[in-house]
């Protein structure tokens, strides 16, 4: 990311900390027909880069789904540390398909046009599979995604094996990265070992979706 797109952030971070709820979901992922065990709610989705991303062209294969808003200081943590981005590629990298999905309404925090997003994940540095735009909420709403940044992961046979927070330090300090625990690269690597996945579901934590 260019430095002065960092600056920004820091700078929008700082001034609407103070008007930003951290909404953080219950100890079950706060997800509603998205919890580990249940069958992913399939949705179709436009993507920044112009196509059409259904879900259920990815069965068999695992798929990460982020929330995001890149207002948001809990996420610029993530981006402006670099440890977001490592997540997507070491997932992709393995096989896994990472969905960025942005459910922010135009008018509200964290919204993008298409050439928006694609500009912010070059700059980023994003090693997502793709951006999906979702101004109506509508698969927010459906799997029930509260946070930014809120992570689902679906195996390939297209069931939820995680929902929650993408690690265990709900803060928007980057100074916390190191002792964090990532749940989505450990339930990544637990499932795609054979294992049962030690932790299934965690506290989401963030900036609430911009519905």
């Amino acid at each position: 990311m260019k430095a002065i797109n960092l600056v920004s952030f820091a700078v929008i971070g700082a001034v609407a900390a103070s008007a930003i709820v951290l909404a953080q979901g219950p100890r079950d992922g706060g997800a509603t027909g998205a919890t580990p065990g249940a069958t992913a709610p399939t949705f179709s989705l436009p993507a920044s880069n112009g196509k059409s991303v259904s879900l259920d062209s990815y069965k068999g294969k695992y798929v990460v789904l982020e929330w995001t808003n890149h207002e948001c200081p809990y996420v610029v943590k993530h981006y402006g540390s670099g440890s977001m981005q490592k997540t997507q590629k070491w997932a992709t990298d393995k096989g896994a398909v990472w969905l960025q999905i942005v459910s922010s309404a135009p008018g509200k925090q964290g919204y993008v046009t298409a050439d928006q997003a694609n500009k912010l994940m070059k700059e980023a540095g994003h090693h997502s599979s793709a951006m999906l735009l979702d101004p109506e909420g509508k698969v927010g709403k459906l799997y029930g995604a509260r946070t930014t940044p809120h992570m689902f992961i679906i195996d390939p046979q297209g069931k939820v094996i995680y929902a929650g927070g993408i690690d265990d330090k709900a803060t928007a300090s980057q100074g916390d990265l190191a002792g964090a625990t990532n749940y989505v690269k450990q339930a990544l690597e637990e499932a795609m070992a054979g294992k049962a996945v030690s932790v299934a579901t965690s506290r989401p934590y963030g900036c609430s979706v911009k519905y």
